[in-house]
């Protein structure tokens, strides 16, 4: 977006938005609408096609297509004369940007952002796209030329552009192809499934680089978070060492930002050296969880180490006044992607002492003619993406220095050059606050907590909780997609939303076992089998039942970047069942993976996430509760053996000794007659079904679980 007091522009409709990716629409001279019945009423009025364009704040192309296009007065005038142009944030509504991602999918054989879609006033496709230069290019038609075309076939050959619609309504109208395909035994998720998912992934594992498959490479902490399970399962060391060899990579490569803390989006390389720069909040959660369930299955500290510079980033530089996380950060400052990140060694001799200096340009593999390489240009810009290649030990016997010596001298280094890089210009913040995405950093701090045995984790996951169920959560069971000054709690929530939240409640409760979060999930959960569920087909759709028509209805499984509602809301459904001796609950979990099973069997690779629910289902799950004193050291010495091993399929209750027990029994029955066992803190485990005697002591409890 332009400075409009350099331009003196008048700005468009988007002004009045509170998406920072729409306002940075809001000079454009193309003239914008939100997405709304204002927008399709006036297209309707005076017949114009809809030019809907969907992306989000931090997308590198979405910026390059406004520099190109949006930003160009013939285009604009194009748009403006002859279209009605619509802007959408994906993070926003991401029902609107999967119903016309899966069109341009199913039209294009491809998608991705920024994704451009050419429609009736009815929200008919019939042009999809993604990225459009605005000259045309050999192989490609430019938007200008493209524009025009379209405008000159809808006044002349509307039938063709009819033609095209009734393909897409035809595709699309009999959503039975959106039904989950299972229900045969031959289908059915088993033990075979869960070995095939693990094969694949292993067959996909980089050997050399860690990670899975070429370029671009992404983290995929779902992936890792299944492998821990196999192994934990199986006891098949493969999977684990591939777990640790990519989070090792990850946390040595260019993807990690090596003196403000926090993950890259991805690798454009197979060596996780060059990243895309954007930060989003959803990695450096999942990325959390795997690092901390890694550090319960190790206990090597420098995954601690990780999981800790990961929350110094999102609590300095994520976290709004009132407790709740923002969306992302941008790749690029001052138009350049990257050049908030990067150094020269020049610049490294300049901060730091001579002999820091050197150690630091050796240990971070600097190189005079830097190793960012322009893809314009294709020649280096003299400038370091900064990545470990060299074993500190061998590099501090090198320089005749202790291990200890070199590690305080990069950590003072480090600091010296975070004071150094604060003062440059940086990338914008997309300040968004989103409720899944903060429900999952919410399960994430609760993880943190347990695992690391750290209470400000827990101070932070129960502070966001608190806003987001404040902000967001109203009296009749609807949550809000978008939280605080972003909406006034009236945007239309998703799955995504509720599963997350659940999730993230779930944890909380197993941190600190406050029965109010746990009533909560529950509630949250039974609003979400009353208007999400398909009850004619099985899963969950993405959107309500009283929400807005859109071509079609979409229900979602395949885990992306984040995993899928329906993955979640398996383990939900599971954990919840469990904790309440609810078979009622359970037996949806049972049903969600019967009607999802020819799906995931046929492609296990693509929901690891929902196999790691399935794997609970199958495997042999635990129930813990423990009854005791809250404040006691024998209550706490039971609570913390618990936590710092790695029992991924477990649930705990938490049961105060005397009438306080009385509001778990409110919630599972089942714990009525659990007391206090020779006046000491009582752990009672049954697993696989059957209950194993009272116990004190917390050698005998994990002894019980393993």
């Amino acid at each position: 977006m332009q400075d409009p007091d350099q331009n003196n522009r008048k700005p468009n409709r988007l002004i009045h938005e509170k998406s920072p990716y729409l306002l940075q629409h809001a000079y454009n001279p193309v003239d914008w609408y939100p997405w709304g019945e204002e927008a399709f009423g006036k297209a309707r009025d005076e017949n114009r096609p809809i030019f809907l364009s969907i992306g989000y704040s931090t997308c590198h192309w979405c910026h390059v297509m406004e520099d190109e296009s949006f930003e160009n007065k013939e285009v604009a005038d194009l748009l403006n004369n002859n279209f009605l142009p619509i802007k959408v944030d994906r993070e926003e509504r991401p029902d609107i940007d999967a119903v016309y991602m899966e069109v341009c999918q199913a039209m294009n054989g491809r998608g991705g952002w920024p994704l451009t879609i050419i429609m009736t006033p009815e929200k008919v496709p019939f042009v999809t796209a993604t990225y459009i230069p605005r000259e045309s290019i050999p192989g490609r038609i430019g938007l200008r030329d493209l524009l025009t075309q379209i405008n000159d076939v809808w006044a002349s050959q509307r039938d063709k552009v009819e033609e095209q619609t009734s393909m897409v309504l035809s595709h699309f109208s009999d959503r039975d192809a959106q039904r989950p395909h299972g229900k045969s035994g031959n289908a059915a998720i088993n033990e075979n499934t869960l070995y095939l998912a693990f094969k694949h992934l292993e067959n996909n594992f980089d050997e050399e680089n860690g990670g899975f498959g070429n370029a671009p490479k992404f983290p995929s902490p779902h992936n890792l978070l299944y492998l821990l399970r196999y192994w934990h399962r199986t006891g098949d060391e493969k999977a684990l060492e591939i777990v640790e060899r990519t989070l090792r990579a990850m946390r040595s490569g260019g993807i990690y930002d090596h003196i403000g803390f926090g993950f890259h989006r991805y690798s454009t390389d197979s060596y996780w050296l060059v990243p895309h720069f954007e930060k989003m909040m959803y990695d450096q959660g999942l990325l959390a969880i795997a690092y901390s369930e890694t550090y319960q299955a190790t206990h090597k500290p420098e995954y601690a180490q990780t999981i800790r510079e990961i929350f110094e980033y999102v609590e300095r530089d994520m976290t709004s006044p009132e407790g709740g996380f923002y969306c992302a950060e941008d790749a690029d400052s001052e138009g350049v992607e990257g050049k908030f990140y990067v150094w020269n060694t020049d610049e490294i001799r300049e901060v730091l002492p001579k002999q820091d200096a050197e150690l630091f340009i050796e240990y971070f593999n600097m190189e005079p003619t830097g190793n960012f390489l322009d893809e314009s240009s294709r020649r280096y810009t003299g400038t370091n993406i900064l990545h470990i290649r060299t074993d500190i030990n061998e590099l501090a016997s090198k320089h005749k220095v202790t291990s200890e010596e070199l590690e305080s001298s990069i950590s003072s280094s480090r600091h010296k050059l975070f004071e150094v890089r604060e003062k440059r210009v940086r990338p914008s913040k997309d300040d968004k606050i989103l409720t899944d995405w903060n429900g999952l950093m919410i399960a994430a701090l609760a993880v943190t907590s347990r695992a690391l045995g750290e209470k400000r984790y827990e101070v932070m996951a129960k502070r966001c909780a608190d806003f987001i169920l404040t902000s967001t959560y109203m009296k009749n069971g609807r949550l809000s997609h978008l939280c605080s000054e972003h909406t006034g709690a009236t945007s239309p929530a998703f799955l995504d939303d509720y599963a997350f939240l659940i999730w993230g409640l779930i944890e909380l409760y197993e941190t600190n076992f406050d029965t109010s979060y746990l009533n909560t999930a529950l509630k949250l959960n039974e609003y979400l089998l009353e208007n999400y569920e398909d009850t004619d087909n099985g899963g969950f759709y993405q959107t309500s039942s009283d929400s807005e028509n859109l071509l079609f209805r979409k229900k979602e499984v395949y885990d992306g970047a984040m995993p899928s509602g329906n993955s979640v809301a398996l383990s939900n459904l599971m954990r919840l069942g469990r904790m309440t001796g609810n078979t009622e609950i359970e037996k949806k979990a049972y049903e969600l993976m019967e009607n999802f099973s020819g799906t995931v069997s046929a492609i296990p690779i693509g929901y690891t996430h929902f196999l790691s629910g399935a794997s609970f289902v199958l495997g042999t799950s635990s129930e813990v509760v423990i009854v005791g004193d809250p404040e006691s050291d024998d209550t706490k010495m039971l609570l913390s053996a618990l936590n710092k091993e790695y029992l991924p399929d477990k649930v705990v209750l938490f049961k105060p000794d005397g009438t306080e027990g009385d509001v778990i029994i409110r919630i599972a029955k089942y714990t009525e007659n659990h007391r206090m066992k020779d006046g000491k803190a009582t752990a009672y485990v049954c697993k696989d079904m059957s209950c194993n005697r009272p116990v004190n002591d917390p050698d005998e409890m994990m002894k019980l679980l393993k």
